[in-house]
């Protein structure tokens, strides 16, 4: 047997051996008093995630505009359309126009809680309805009874 068959692992042995003490006894103390003063620094997270950081503000800002111009919007609509439904809109214009008889309506129906109602109906947007047919009602007698 040659020399260098034992020579050549007890090397590799004893190198990893050597490696293993110091990063035990050397190179992990060093590794965490490295570590415990970039904590102690301050701010030193901060800088390394700040475009991070920037690119979130970035998206929740845009994220909040698109919302809150949404929200408005939808708010305006809301807002018109509750104007619309004031019951009152119907007596002050009746009132402008001096027309006494729609007022006289207009008021009776405010105080029978149909204001709202009457408000919503109009002749010209509500569907017409069908001719009542008596023979279309009747239901169909049975055979062969």
């Amino acid at each position: 047997m040659e020399l260098t068959q034992f020579v050549i692992p007890l090397f590799v042995a004893l190198e990893v051996v050597l490696i293993l003490i110091l990063y035990r006894y050397v190179l992990r103390d060093w590794i965490i008093q490295k570590w415990e003063e970039k904590l102690d620094e301050e701010g030193w997270l901060i800088v390394k995630l700040e475009p991070v950081i920037d690119e979130i503000e970035d998206r929740m800002h845009d994220k909040l505009d698109q919302f809150q111009s949404s929200f408005f919007g939808s708010i305006g609509k809301m807002t018109a359309n509750a104007k619309n439904l004031d019951p009152m809109n119907n007596l002050r214009k009746a009132a402008k126009t001096g027309d006494w008889p729609s007022m006289l309506v207009e008021y009776a129906a405010n105080k029978a809680g149909l204001g709202g109602v009457l408000g919503q109906i109009n002749p010209q947007t509500t569907p017409k309805e069908g001719v009542n047919d008596p023979k279309a009602t009747l239901p169909k007698p049975l055979k062969d009874l």
